[in-house]
């Protein structure tokens, strides 16, 4: 089943999630509903909070985007519970899009390399080092399980330039082509 994205605006993007305690069919219908919503709506990544869910979950498939950056191929995932640890190199910049931030893109400075602990939707531990850019989706993913959002990690003069683009996404006035949720009337400007 497709969920609705959330937009910007909405507070339910800016809440630490909760972790989950156990996996059981529910997840794993979440899990498969997030799968089916991130392909509908062309994405690489889905975490939990963009469906309205502030559980620390997330799934990724960036194996679209293998032939530009080969390290993405085969990359599908859930992750639950997932903890990034830093391991080396200077961040580097490259562009980013959101599904909740629909119509904006800017450079953000990622680390290109990884380790990352999570569990899988039958709940087994993992753990891996990841490099390129399938790091670069997966730190995006998991900041929004810390309420953050791409456009955090830019500078106050790109975000002054994209105000009119967030203003239209709070006021539901950018429209998407999957289904959306956009910020409660009250909290619109």
């Amino acid at each position: 089943m497709k969920l609705p994205i959330y937009l910007y605006g909405h507070p339910v993007l800016r809440k630490i999630s909760e972790p989950i305690e156990a996996a059981d069919d529910e997840l794993r219908t979440l899990v498969s509903n997030m799968f089916e919503t991130m392909y509908n709506s062309d994405g690489v990544g889905l975490a939990a909070p963009q469906v309205g869910i502030n559980r620390r979950l997330v799934v990724i498939d960036g194996s679209v985007l293998a032939e530009e950056f080969p390290e993405c191929a085969d990359t599908r995932m859930c992750l639950i519970n997932p903890e990034i640890e830093i391991l080396d190199g200077e961040p580097v910049s490259h562009a980013e899009g959101c599904l909740s931030l629909p119509g904006i893109a800017e450079d953000v400075r990622r680390v290109e390399h990884l380790r990352l602990r999570w569990r899988d939707e039958n709940f087994e531990p993992h753990e891996k080092e990841f490099s390129g850019f399938i790091a670069r989706i997966i730190q995006h993913e998991c900041d929004h399980l810390e309420g953050r959002m791409f456009i955090d990690h830019i500078s106050p003069t790109r975000r002054f330039l994209n105000k009119r683009k967030l203003t239209n996404i709070v006021e539901g006035k950018t429209r998407v082509d999957y289904p959306a949720k956009y910020a409660p009337v009250g909290r619109r400007k």
